[in-house]
This record gives structure tokens, sequence and C-alpha cells, in this order.
């Protein structure tokens, strides 16, 4: 079993109370790819878990072996550790991250209070996608395409040059704990469009404040998908469009900015005023 590689980071409170954010990082990543953020909100005062997915840190076939349900399981497991210590919780996720903090805000409104969506991704439809690629649903359900997996390449989702070269550099390390897998399994793929056929109906259900950024030039997904995600949820909606960024907008040159953004968001709900967690009203007698 591979070990837990989440990251766990502990703020100073906010206005009497504890805000927690979990942050669920992306398909074949890494917990590594939220810590930017999470040492930022941490410095804002938030109680930050950076949680790891079922699957993931370890072997390409691992990670194909997995199952979406399990890479949802974390997360629900990483909200029940956040809510030992925390009053109210936002949960954000980094592109297939951000389909399963919208699948926990949907069905848990009780326990969600917020949520950040960065570079959702329901394609793959960016500009360094192949024009071919929709022929790639159709390989995988042939006899060999289990067998098949699809190797990162340039950009990886980095515009910054500088950044880019030291996450290589990570990548070729032979430690996929520290910048993900180089390769991507076919059937990982596979259970990402599991995912996507799931949360797409629900995203209706998703009525708590919801932050989105994604960049314009995402190499990976299109700002289409924001599009379609703003048009469909039910609640309040903030959007942040990158200039400077490709889809891995956490490490990438404007991380500052995404980070400062999240933490303007977080501070919508420090306060008395903010709707207490479950585990807070069973603690309250409610």
């Amino acid at each position: 079993m591979t070990t837990d590689r989440s990251i766990h980071m502990t703020g100073n409170g906010i206005n009497g109370g504890r805000l927690g954010l979990l942050l669920v990082h992306g398909l074949g990543g890494t917990p590594v790819e939220m810590k930017p953020l999470a040492r930022k909100a941490r410095d804002g005062g938030a109680d930050v878990l950076c949680c790891h997915l079922a699957g993931h840190c370890g072997t390409g076939e691992e990670l194909a072996a997995t199952p979406w349900q399990s890479w949802y399981a974390s997360v629900e497991e990483g909200l029940a550790r956040l809510e030992q210590d925390c009053d109210r919780i936002v949960v954000g996720g980094l592109s297939m991250g951000a389909l399963l903090a919208a699948r926990l805000a949907a069905l848990q409104p009780e326990r969600v209070h917020g949520l950040v969506m960065l570079a959702p991704t329901l394609r793959y439809d960016g500009w360094s996608i192949p024009w071919y690629g929709f022929l790639l649903r159709i390989l995988i359900h042939t006899p060999i395409g289990p067998r098949l997996s699809f190797v990162e390449k340039p950009p990886y989702g980095i515009k910054d040059e500088r950044i880019r070269a030291a996450v290589v550099r990570a990548m070729h390390s032979g430690d996929s704990s520290a910048a993900g897998l180089l390769s991507t399994p076919s059937g990982a793929i596979r259970e990402m469009w599991r995912l996507t056929d799931d949360v797409k109906p629900r995203l209706g259900q998703v009525r708590q404040p919801t932050l989105l950024v994604h960049a314009r030039n995402d190499d990976i997904a299109s700002l289409s998908n924001a599009f379609h995600i703003q048009r469909h949820l039910a609640g309040r909606v903030e959007a942040l469009i990158l200039d400077d960024s490709y889809h891995l907008v956490t490490v990438d040159g404007q991380r500052d900015l995404v980070a400062a953004r999240v933490n303007s968001f977080l501070t919508g709900f420090s306060g008395a005023s903010a709707t207490p967690s479950v585990r807070a009203k069973v603690a309250n007698g409610g």
C-alpha cells in the first residue's frame, strides 16, 4: 500500500473560529501540486489539508487499478479529518480534483460551505491536445486499450519555463510522489470520464458560493470548461481568468495571484455568520 502523502498545515484560526480548506490534486498528480496554495491559505489563518487520492503517488499500474469511487472516498476522508478541528470548510480542487470537490459540495451541502474550482476539466480540449484526441474514447475500448498509456508532453501544463524545468526534473526523478507520473494509463482516463459523467448532472445541486479559476490559454482544458460549469452551478460564482498561465494554475507563474484570490474568497467564510459544520452542530446538541 502506498504511504499516505497528504499534507496538513495548521493555521491560527480566523475571527475566533477555525476555517478549513480541503485541497484535491488532479489526475496522476500529487498533493505537492497544491502546496503553494496551501501555504498561503495557512498563512491567512486556515487549516489546510491537501488530501492524497487513492491510487496516486505510486505506480501506473496502481493508478489504473483504482476506480474513481476510491478517489472520491479519499476526499470524503479528508473532509472528516478537517471536521475534527474546523467549524467551516471550503473544498477546492485542481483539474479532475475540481470535479471531485464539486461532487462533495453537491452531496454534502451541510458540511461544505464553499467551493474552489481550479482549471476544472470536463474535456481534454486545450490547444496542446491533438486534433484526433476525440478518437481516444473509441481506442480505449478496443482490445489494446487497457494496455495504453499516454506520456506527458511539453509544455506539461506550465507556461513559466523555469518552473516547467523544475517540474520536469522532478517527474524524471523516479519519485512519483514529487510531481506525478510521466504517463497516464488509459484505465485512469476511463475512470475520469466516468467521474465526469457522474458530476455533470450534479452541478445544478451546487448552491455554495464558488470561486472559479481558469487560464485563458489553458493547454489541457479550454476555457469552455469553465463557461459550462459557470452556467450550470446553482449558487453565486466568482471567476478569475488568468492571462499568463497554462493548466497547472497552482504552480505556474501566476500562482501568487491565484493564492491571493483564494484567500480573499476564504475571508467570506470567517466569523460567526458562517453556517457551522455538522460536527459543530452535533457538538452543540443540534
